[in-house]
């Protein structure tokens, strides 16, 4: 009625008219004395003392307490006494100091306070649902997720998804510096394997066809090397349609970023560049460079895992020969298997709590990586017992050489090498996290370099890509890798923070005919490759340039730079464990007019009658 006539008295003039802030609360201290400010916020606390009322003013930056003193006016009493929780309020008011036994030394603004003296109620709220926290809220993850809008008012939430934004930047900036351009790529594009389902989209125009969402940006980011952009980064959103985990989600955050020109040393400085920048310019933290490096069978060998945990030592260690010269038969059997470990693991100072039910809760655990089981032995004071003890009697010596001290116990496992592996490792882990030697505030990096390229499908009786079919074979292995693709090594590499795979990279193929032999090593037709890749395919034959790049994890950087245990709490919008939004109730229906206008009904009933 009266837009841009700022006519007094209007409606519209009246709608929007409310105290409007001059500080925000992180910005209040000592040397604000004897100003008159304006608080916009919530009401976090409050406490009635009869003389004074204290409201705790919440806003993003953090908390302050506000009062409204003795001897104010009766009316604003009663307006302030009025407030509840969550009430979305503006106060005006002087700061004033703290008397000096009252400060409170845990708030940022804990040495001074804000007398009220006039309140505006900008939003009522209802009862919320649980209380919100100064730390993380303490309600079931499900309803913390169905009222996200009040669970992310909490002071850990806000943290954390503020800590997001710093990362985000930084990582913008420095890129932004080295020369990379930020490129968007597709959202809605063909559906290529790439490990894991796609979410799929129907296409109304296109009755019957399909998009898919991207698992990655990969392929298009190949293309932008071969159009010549030479240096590309994306904060690249993902979607796989698998099952959720406490580090997973169907929908996920990765720093995408491709080179050309480079090899793989150039993308590990980079890298690590990039991650040193991070924890400087978000925690203050000065990482130590160059960052460990290991191979992929000395990962394994050592710690059990691909993605080890340095923050511990607990190393594995080799058994074989220790094995032979025993009694105990069944693993000496194993061992003569073709491919077949035996490995050991010490538990310090555990022989005093080591029970049965212990020890069957760890064989559980190895018979979940694909063993059959695992022998233990304990060393005390009247020297080796329990489990498989009486085969070793005679070689404490050889044990205490391997590390074995009074009061350990040893774990001992045989069967194919990476399940031998993979089994202590995991117990290697659980043990680290029982005992604390996992502090959150420890940030230890290693890469996992030379991979191999693939790996033999038992069920399928074929060959798949262990990592993707993208990668470049290591040089030596170009003649050979038609007639053992199992020893083929690729120009692969894994960033591993805190025992988590925090970036996958490689150095990608960029001679067509080349990637056309991956192509069918892994069982793909000269056809089939170019019916799903043939644009990949033909824009290589326009001189494409040597090229690799790398996708660190933003979720899971973020959950780790926030000692968090799942990427849920570092999501504003995440789905639950069962990939569920609890908020919306995503995944919904959809309505008749969709259904018809998408014919997917005609189109399932006309492949039921086809029998297809």
């Amino acid at each position: 009625c009266c837009r841009g006539n700022s006519m007094p008295g209007c409606a519209e003039e009246k709608s929007m008219s409310f105290l409007k802030r001059t500080h925000a609360v992180n910005r209040l201290n000592t040397a604000c004395e004897g100003k008159e400010v304006v608080l916009n916020g919530w009401v976090h606390r409050l406490r009635d003392h009869g003389p004074f009322i204290f409201v705790n003013l919440r806003d993003r930056s953090g908390l302050v307490q506000c009062v409204v003193p003795e001897g104010s006016d009766e009316k604003l009493f009663a307006q302030v006494r009025a407030l509840k929780s969550e009430y979305c309020i503006a106060v005006r008011g002087k700061v004033v100091l703290r008397p000096q036994q009252m400060r409170n030394e845990r708030m940022a603004s804990g040495k001074i306070e804000v007398h009220i003296e006039e309140c505006q109620v900008l939003g009522i709220s209802e009862t919320p649902p649980f209380v919100i926290e100064d730390e993380t809220t303490k309600a079931k993850e499900d309803l913390r997720l169905k009222y996200r809008y009040l669970d992310l008012r909490s002071g850990a939430m806000q943290h954390n998804i503020q800590l997001r934004h710093q990362v985000t930047m930084a990582v913008r900036n420095y890129l932004d510096n080295l020369g990379f351009w930020e490129i968007e790529t597709p959202i809605l594009i063909r559906s290529t394997p790439e490990g894991a389902r796609d979410f799929v989209v129907p296409s109304r125009i296109y009755p019957g066809q399909f998009f898919a969402l991207p698992q990655s940006p990969q392929l298009y980011k190949q293309i932008l090397m071969a159009s010549g952009m030479e240096k590309y980064f994306q904060i690249a959103r993902c979607f796989r349609d698998e099952d959720p985990r406490g580090d997973r989600q169907p929908e996920f955050t990765q720093i995408d970023i491709e080179m050309s020109f480079v090899d793989r040393e150039d993308v590990l400085d980079m890298t690590e560049g990039l991650m040193r920048h991070i924890f400087k310019e978000v925690k203050n933290i000065d990482l130590p460079v160059p960052f460990v490096r290991l191979s992929y069978h000395e990962a394994m060998n050592t710690y059990g895992l691909d993605k080890p945990d340095l923050r511990f030592e607990m190393k594995l260690f080799n058994v074989a020969d220790l094995v032979q010269k025993s009694d105990f038969d069944v693993m000496k059997q194993a061992l003569a298997q073709e491919g077949y470990a035996a490995k050991g693991l010490i538990l310090s100072g555990e022989a005093d709590d080591f029970s049965r039910k212990k020890a069957s809760e760890l064989e559980d655990m190895a018979k979940k990586a694909g063993l059959s089981g695992l022998a233990w032995m304990k060393y005390t004071a009247q020297g080796l017992e329990g489990g498989a003890s009486k085969f070793f009697t005679t070689h404490l010596d050889e044990l205490k050489k391997l590390g074995l001290q009074e009061g350990d116990v040893l774990l001992l496992a045989a069967g194919p090498w990476q399940k031998t592996c993979t089994a202590l490792g995991n117990i290697r882990q659980k043990y680290g996290q029982e005992k604390g030697l996992c502090d959150t505030e420890t940030f230890s990096f290693c890469w996992v370099l030379d991979f191999p390229l693939f790996e033999f499908n038992e069920e399928a009786k074929e060959w798949t890509a262990a990592h993707h079919m993208f990668t470049m074979p290591q040089k030596e292995f170009l003649e050979t890798m038609e007639s053992d693709p199992g020893a083929v090594l690729g120009d692969l590499y894994d960033l591993v923070l805190n025992g988590y795979e925090l970036a996958s990279g490689s150095i990608r193929i960029h001679d067509p005919q080349l990637q056309k032999r991956v192509f069918n090593i892994v069982g793909y037709s000269e056809e089939a490759a170019q019916d799903r890749f043939g644009f990949l395919l033909e824009s290589f034959q326009y001189g494409a340039p040597p090229h690799g790049g790398i996708a660190p994890g933003l979720d899971r950087l973020v959950m780790l730079m926030c000692g968090q245990q799942t990427i849920r709490e570092v999501i504003a919008f995440p789905k639950n464990t069962q990939g569920v939004a609890p908020l919306e109730g995503a995944p919904g229906e959809i309505d008749e007019l969709q259904w018809h206008e998408l014919q997917l009904k005609r189109i399932i009933q006309k492949t039921l009658n086809t029998g297809g």
